[in-house]
């Protein structure tokens, strides 16, 4: 009998200790969106990393007696945002390399120009961001621009998509790439009239050039993945789909994860093109859905971007009536990677931009679809940008996610009419088709090619607009998501996208307690505002991980 009453003692202290524990979070406008839609609620109690439950204050209090009170200060609380396609590495590389973003052609010679300054001779110039189409005249570069800055040092900058790399001719030099050398599968070399490389390498070609360039440490690797972890948390992201990592980066990550230093979630898919492929396959999945770290997907590239016409169409390119873009690799040797990655039971992610593409990749996916008795693997296609109007129906039969990037059509807009003429548009960045037959979307941002912060996306979503405003009333806005459909877009959906609903993507009872507070009310101001909303507070299993300096 004594034993009995000490032991139910212990028990009801180690429940009290629990409650006094939990923190409750008031005087918030809280959004959520759940399989019954948006829900509100005005206070947010947790413990011990997990969620307690949503609802009144009231409520709350009388439930919880004893939590931690803490005032919001009448700030809106989210579910931590998802980016569902994004690269972590190359975000974290932009603070060390030159960034040539919204830049002019002249203005990013000038910074080239400036950038070599400090380096020495014989030092790499890398850069990114670089964009003909707003550009005078919106003709790709040549080596001789470059060649002109009258430096030493060989130059490579990548196009903002990275689908294309612009070269001076020292690079070209020390990569071996002369007139005689020949496109690779899936790529090209951009000669000029005489035979002569132009400097512009598209796709595949970039690996030609890129081999010679001197590879960063793993120590370097793993201070890269620290600095996007920081400017991801800033923006009020919790978790991060990287869509290609190669054996190198995964490893920064295992020893990342082995340290305890990785602060949000991470959702890597295996590089296709990686020479370890199939060893790292055979290895199984790495972590688990309520780890930090899990791996359990590939990504294979069909075909290039939009923007540098290595987009595969069915038809050819309206600017360029001689070319229809590539295609990375053979048509059969897709669905024998793909067959592999399910062989070993991963998850297949597949970028896919143009009609041809998308359409290629949908009948490889029927055929495993067919080959695995529909085993739900959740397959995705990334991007699903241009599509012929009834592939987008083979969706939902197929269970395929759509994971797809809001801003890309508003950075698009001013340039995709001229690739593909108005009736390929009518199945272009059709979210609002997608949604109507059922099917997810995944929402991200394909950072650095966009912005990584979430609420520019949530923006674009909602109004397909620029940050600029333009056009009036939206592009195409017809196919224009509800800001209920896009929360839901960057939060349930991609973490449906990445087998972790149950743990992460809204803020259920016992779901982690990931979630973010906002200066303003996205759901209360006008929908043009939304990109100029800030973070004022990141969590991730109830720890606060990034406050907004005053």
């Amino acid at each position: 009998m004594h034993f009995t009453r000490t032991l139910l003692i212990a028990i009801l202290a180690l429940a009290c200790s629990n409650i006094q524990a939990a923190t409750l979070i008031h005087n918030i406008a809280g959004y959520h969106t759940t399989s019954d839609g948006l829900e509100s609620f005005e206070a947010l109690i947790f413990d011990d990393g997990k969620i307690l439950a949503t609802g009144k204050l009231a409520d709350l209090k009388e439930k919880f007696p004893g939590s931690n009170a803490r005032d919001a200060g009448g700030r809106t609380l989210l579910p931590g945002l998802i980016d569902a396609h994004g690269h972590v590495l190359a975000l974290g590389r932009l603070r060390q390399e030159l960034d040539v973003r919204d830049l002019s052609l002249e203005e990013t010679l000038g910074a080239t120009r400036t950038f070599a300054k400090d380096k020495a001779a014989n030092e790499w110039i890398l850069g990114r961001g670089w964009n003909q189409v707003l550009w005078s005249g919106k003709r790709f570069p040549t080596k001789s621009a470059l060649d002109k800055l009258d430096i030493p040092n060989p130059v490579w900058l990548r196009r903002v998509d990275g689908h294309a790399g612009w070269a001076n001719s020292a690079a070209l030099r020390l990569a071996g790439i002369d007139r005689e050398t020949e496109n690779p599968e899936g790529g090209e070399i951009i000669k000029d009239r005489l035979g002569e490389p132009s400097g512009i390498l598209i796709d595949n070609a970039m690996l030609l050039l890129e081999r010679a360039i001197p590879q960063a440490g793993l120590q370097q690797d793993k201070a890269s993945l620290k600095a996007a972890f920081k400017s991801a948390l800033s923006l009020g992201l919790t978790g991060i789909h990287d869509a290609g990592v190669d054996s190198n980066t995964l490893q920064a990550y295992r020893e990342l994860a082995a340290e305890g230093a990785i602060p949000l979630r991470i959702y890597p898919m295996i590089a296709i093109e990686d020479e370890n492929l199939t060893t790292l396959l055979k290895a199984g999945s790495i972590g688990a859905p309520d780890q930090r770290l899990y791996v359990r997907s590939i990504k294979l590239s069909a075909d290039g971007a939009l923007g540098s016409h290595g987009a595969a169409l069915l038809a050819p390119y309206q600017d360029k009536p001689d070319e229809r873009g590539l295609l990375l690799h053979p048509e059969d040797k897709i669905l024998s990677l793909l067959r592999l990655a399910t062989e070993h039971d991963f998850q297949v992610n597949v970028h896919a931009i143009g009609d041809r593409a998308n359409h290629i990749v949908l009948n490889h996916l029927y055929t495993l679809h067919k080959d695995n008795n529909q085993k739900p693997y959740r397959h995705r296609v990334e991007h699903a940008q241009v599509m012929l109007k009834n592939d987008i129906p083979r969706f939902p039969s197929l269970g395929l996610i759509a994971s797809m990037q809001p801003t890309h059509a508003t950075s698009d807009k001013n340039m995709a009419g001229d690739r593909l003429g108005e009736e390929r548009l009518e199945g272009a960045y059709a979210w609002r088709t997608f949604l109507e037959q059922g099917t997810k979307i995944a929402g991200g941002s394909d950072f650095p090619v966009e912005p990584a912060n979430p609420l520019f996306g949530l923006h674009a979503a909602v109004t397909r607009q620029d940050r600029a405003d333009t056009p009036q009333g939206g592009w195409r806005p017809e196919q224009a998501m509800t800001l209920t459909e896009a929360l839901r877009a960057f939060t349930l959906d991609a973490a449906y996208a990445s087998h972790q609903e149950n743990l992460i993507g809204n803020l259920e009872p016992g779901k982690f307690a990931d979630f973010i507070l906002l200066e303003k009310n996205i759901f209360a101001i006008a929908p043009e505002d939304i990109w100029q909303v800030e973070v004022a507070e990141t969590w991730v299993e109830g720890e606060r991980v990034y406050t907004k300096a005053d």
